[in-house]
């Protein structure tokens, strides 16, 4: 059983900063006018209309909130004509989700961190058909074209996400993450044929199951425990102490990751407001 006080949310939050401030910095090789900044222990970005890494993350767990600073980052978003996305912890600091709701920020979506202490008790996985393998940085396009397709065709159980994303768009994103440093992409087949693929990122001890997907066709297959039981095995042999991940409130990855001995460590709430 894993208890999650604040120092360990703090952790995992921070990983999370990092992964996004990584992520925009290959944004950055190819838009001009990237929005990137650390702010109340946390980070914001705006890098391109659409897209994912659009959002503030981290906020009041690792630095006291300041108000005027996060104003800041609402007029660089306002600037753009852009929304703001704030996904706040629910071990950050309370008084900020009544400041920000009392600026006109609207709930829109929740996310949960569940997390698994390693190392994790030994598995025989579902789908032992399936052969897992790294995908190296000459098979990007492929890796990539394998992810997106499952991206475009997601999982309807659960509660849907808040938002879709533009399937050109998506791909940009996911090249610009899947390059960042520590990164590990993974491809699934079965008989030759790819059926899936994850991504993993090591940092600071913490495993962090970053994105995963399977093809419609071969889903409810075990191909999304395959590649979680992989994950799983390296990231003990680096190190790890703790895997975590981030799902839909009741999807089939929730519902994976928990059959897998992950359990509920805290949510996300996701807050926006749009431009005025």
């Amino acid at each position: 059983m894993i208890f999650c006080d604040s120092a360990l949310a703090m952790r995992i939050e921070a990983a999370e900063c990092q992964l996004l401030k990584d992520a925009c910095a290959n944004v950055a090789h190819r838009v001009a006018d990237v929005f990137a900044r650390e702010i109340c222990g946390g980070f914001a970005a705006f890098t391109e209309p659409g897209s994912p890494l659009n959002k503030v993350t981290g906020l009041g767990t690792g630095a006291t909130f300041d108000e005027k600073e996060f104003v800041g980052v609402e007029e660089a978003h306002q600037a753009r004509g852009a929304a703001i996305q704030v996904e706040l912890a629910t071990l950050a600091e309370p008084r900020i989700a009544k400041w920000l709701t009392g600026r006109g920020y609207e709930l829109v979506g929740v996310e949960n961190v569940l997390g698994l202490k390693l190392p994790a008790p030994a598995r025989n996985s579902a789908a032992g058909s399936l052969d897992i393998s790294h995908s190296s940085l000459g098979e990007l396009n492929a890796w990539l074209e394998l992810i997106v397709a499952g991206f475009a065709v997601p999982d309807v159980q659960g509660v849907a996400a808040h938002e879709e994303y533009d399937r050109a768009v998506l791909r940009n994103v996911v090249r610009d993450f899947a390059q960042a440093d520590g990164v590990l992409r993974y491809t699934a087949m079965s008989e030759g044929t790819p059926v899936g693929a994850a991504t993993m990122r090591i940092f600071a001890g913490i495993a962090q199951l970053c994105g995963a997907a399977t093809l419609q066709q071969h889903r409810r297959r075990g191909v999304q425990s395959a590649l979680l039981d992989q994950r799983l095995i390296e990231a003990t042999r680096a190190g790890c102490e703790i895997a975590v991940v981030t799902t839909q409130p009741g999807s089939k990855s929730q519902q994976n990751a928990q059959r897998q001995g992950f359990e509920l460590l805290y949510a996300r709430n996701v807050l926006r407001r749009e431009p005025r």
